[in-house]
């Protein structure tokens, strides 16, 4: 069945970015506090609505970063016209009353605030890690929620790895949270675990069976271990989820996060397929991909989706031709709607006479005769099979003969 939303039913997507904690513990990937700043300033240019601004409990610095970020650019409306309103600055926490008071002080400088509580719910962390009962895991998220309701409106609280967590326990606690005062509640799949399919039937049967699951907003959090994370946020989107945590080129633990770019632009490209909307600025994805990549020293893939230096270039003679003719032939995204300045068309040895032949117009011989060109571009298609990539200083060479 195709889904088919008008605009009247569709919902607010809540972007949630997580990119400065659950992204910087990818490895090798730690800011400095300016770092930080430089980062949460592009993220509110592009239009992300809550941002996990760090773990303020884990160090002096993540402490220090959460709370300049607080300062500096929570209140800023730059480029936010669209949406009305500053971006909200959220902090991590465990269970912990210190975690949640230190969390607390680190954002109290924001408009807009947000306390994240986290607690595992499966069985194998409650057994290995924390080493405590369901019942105590239950004492604990309440009255965590509870105290950190006294400091702040808005509280999230997140079942770590919900993707392998009993259902009926999953539901049960997550009722004694809402009960509590959560205003979000958060669907974690931490390790990557569930597919779209497992992923979307759980968030449908959380919001259908926790008690008072219409007072608060319901989330999801992908990590990307089998590949899975983007669909598996869509998937969410479809059975209920309004909030997606994401991060800028996907970077995080292991495998990464769900990627902005990439669940942001699925929905652009489908505007009435899905329940929600967006208020991304979509021509800042680039900008803020390169951002993220250079100060973090990790390099976005070639043929990544959206960001890659890859994603809009052709070398197909075929896909040449289709997209001189019509860019609509194979792009459904426009470069220019995401940032993107690269040239499209990449020459090489299974580029056509006909991307040639425009190449050599763009370097200035637009009235070049047709055996000259035929000449030119077998000498290209040769040297294309000897060197593994020809410039355009090549190719004038060619020209110049």
């Amino acid at each position: 069945m195709v889904h088919s939303y008008t605009a009247a039913q569709q919902e607010k997507l809540i972007v949630f970015d997580t990119t400065l904690r659950d992204g910087e513990q990818s490895p090798g990937c730690s800011l400095n506090l300016e770092e930080k700043l430089a980062v949460a300033k592009q993220l509110s240019l592009l239009g992300v609505d809550v941002l996990e601004a760090g773990f303020p409990i884990c160090s002096i610095g993540d402490f220090e970063a959460v709370k300049r970020i607080a300062t500096e650019v929570a209140p800023s409306m730059e480029g936010r016209e669209k949406i009305g309103k500053p971006m909200i600055i959220a902090g991590l926490a465990r269970a912990v009353p210190a975690d949640i008071k230190r969390c607390a002080e680190a954002l109290e400088p924001a408009p807009l605030k947000r306390i994240h509580i986290v607690l595992a719910t499966s069985d194998i962390h409650l057994e290995h890690k924390l080493k405590i009962s369901r019942e105590e895991c239950v004492k604990r998220a309440v009255e965590s929620i509870q105290l950190a309701k006294t400091l702040c409106d808005d509280i999230e609280f997140s079942p770590e790895d919900a993707g392998r967590s009993d259902e009926e326990f999953l539901s049960f606690i997550l009722g004694k949270c809402i009960e509590a005062g959560a205003t979000t509640i958060n669907v974690p799949d931490t390790v990557g675990y569930n597919t779209p399919e497992e992923y979307g039937r759980r968030v449908k049967y959380l919001i259908d069976r926790t008690p008072g699951s219409d007072k608060v907003t319901w989330s999801t959090h992908c990590h990307n271990d089998l590949g899975l994370a983007t669909a598996n946020t869509l998937a969410g989107i479809q059975n209920g989820a309004r909030q997606i945590e994401v991060t800028i080129n996907g970077i995080g633990e292991r495998a990464g996060n769900t990627a902005l770019e990439e669940t942001v632009m699925a929905i652009h490209t489908h505007p009435t397929y899905y329940p929600v909307f967006h208020t991304i600025n979509t021509k800042q994805l680039c900008s803020s991909s390169r951002l993220v990549s250079s100060l973090t020293g990790s390099a976005v893939q070639a043929n990544k989706a959206i960001v890659g230096r890859n994603a809009f270039l052709h070398e197909s003679g075929i896909h040449q031709d289709g997209v001189l003719k019509n860019k609509s032939t194979y792009e459904i995204i426009t470069p220019d709607t995401v940032g993107a300045t690269e040239v499209s068309l990449i020459l090489g040895k299974h580029s056509g006479r006909n991307a040639f032949r425009q190449r050599c117009k763009e370097l200035g011989f637009a009235s070049i005769s047709d055996q000259t060109l035929q000449k030119a571009f077998t000498d290209f298609k040769a040297l294309c099979d000897r060197e593994k990539s020809v410039n355009d200083s090549d190719i004038l060479a060619i020209l110049a003969r």
